[in-house]
């Protein structure tokens, strides 16, 4: 039914087995993981200065390795998949100057952190990396890695342990190295996940109020659809200038500072696409505010209802769902026991996230399968913890 995935435990034995393949010679002496995350609500809000509420998966990246006494970085991944080169070696500046972003792309997120770990200077290492998030799948890889690898720094050089100065940190890296000008919200949940819990994140202020997600009667069922259109990269940049353009015409320094009367005050002014842009902003801003206080009173229907709701604006508004998408959300609601669906991440393909009933599991995936065809992948998940050093004894 679900697919089954791999403990931390056990990605952390892979990666040394594949350590000890690549460098021989010494066991390796730090490790750490971090995880990926599903966003419940408030997609596309976060570089808005927003609100979200993500949660932390039990899909993780692991990064096991030694600190080595010279200045070069040798760094093999452990995905079977890669299009890329496995393998990656390069030399840290020693003048202080950039460590620039080059080929193989993955290896990017690593170059990144590296030179916005705030503990400088980065020693020399070697390291191996796992993990059981799906690349692409809009569950965060790229933020789960980039988290992976500082957390692992952290064990070869302490800085002062701020986990919200970490998590901007991976955000900058992302920025600058891997040219994608995200929110917040993957790395500061991917840092600060809580066991139990959603993480209600106020993107302006980087406060986070745990939500409890503890009922033994529900789970998270994320879907991927494994689709990704090619429309994923570059139309994610095109969605931020747009909202730019609608604060500054709105004369506000972002669109959490909008509300729909300011909106509509301004329409005369707005191109039509412009218009649906913001509206989806402000709107989802307030229905994230509502889906928290929904679930942290148990109100579930009402949180599935704005779920659906933020679907329907994505899809019709922020033009960033699919016919996948759409296809993985219908039939889902299609079965008894479904609280809420919706699509999550960027958009364009990737995954769907459904609150429902525990006792709706199975027949709500063989449904899904019965409707969508395809080959959708299962994850039944509840809300894990954060980034963490791992014990290699």
């Amino acid at each position: 039914m679900s697919s089954s995935f791999p403990t931390v435990s056990e990605l952390a034995a892979e990666a040394r087995r594949v350590y000890g393949e690549e460098f021989g010679g010494d066991a390796p002496r730090a490790a750490a993981c971090a995880p990926g995350r599903v966003n419940l609500i408030g997609e596309h809000t976060d570089y808005n200065q927003g609100l979200v509420l993500p949660m932390a998966l039990p899909l993780v990246t692991v990064v096991v390795g030694s600190q080595t006494s010279g200045k070069d970085v040798t760094v093999v991944t452990a995905a079977k998949d890669a299009d890329e080169p496995r393998r990656v070696t390069f030399s840290l500046p020693s003048d202080g100057s950039t460590l620039a972003p080059g080929l193989p792309g993955w290896a990017n997120y690593v170059k990144g952190v590296i030179q916005h770990h705030r503990a400088l200077p980065v020693p020399g290492f070697r390291a191996v990396i796992t993990s059981s998030v799906p690349l692409g799948g809009g569950l965060s890889s790229s933020a789960s890695l980039e988290v992976a690898v500082y957390t692992f720094l952290q064990q070869l050089m302490q800085d002062d342990g701020d986990k919200v100065s970490t998590a901007v940190a991976c955000q900058q890296a992302e920025h600058t190295h891997a040219g994608v000008p995200c929110g917040i919200m993957d790395q500061f949940v991917s840092v600060l996940g809580r066991e139990g819990h959603a993480l209600l994140i106020d993107c302006r202020s980087l406060e986070a109020t745990p939500v409890p997600l503890r009922d033994q009667d529900l789970v998270i069922l994320i879907t991927n659809s494994n689709v990704r259109h090619s429309l994923a990269g570059s139309e994610y940049p095109t969605r931020r200038r747009q909202c730019e353009e609608a604060a500054s015409i709105l004369g506000k320094d972002s669109l959490r500072d909008a509300t729909m009367e300011d909106l509509e005050e301004a329409r005369d002014r707005l191109d039509d696409v412009t218009y649906r842009r913001a509206r989806h902003v402000i709107e989802e801003i307030e229905r994230t505010a509502r889906a928290a206080k929904a679930l942290e009173g148990g109100a579930y229907e009402e949180f599935g209802r704005l779920m659906v709701e933020s679907h329907n604006s994505l899809r019709d508004l922020y033009e960033v769902s699919c016919r996948e998408l759409d296809e993985l959300v219908s039939a889902a609601m299609e079965v008894e026991g479904v609280f809420g669906s919706r699509m999550t991440g960027g958009g364009f393909g990737g995954c769907t996230v459904t609150l429902l009933q525990t006792s709706a599991t199975e027949r709500t995936i063989l449904h899904v399968q019965e409707r969508f065809g395809g080959t959708p992948t299962f994850y039944v998940t509840t809300p894990s913890d954060g980034a963490r050093a791992l014990s290699l004894l």
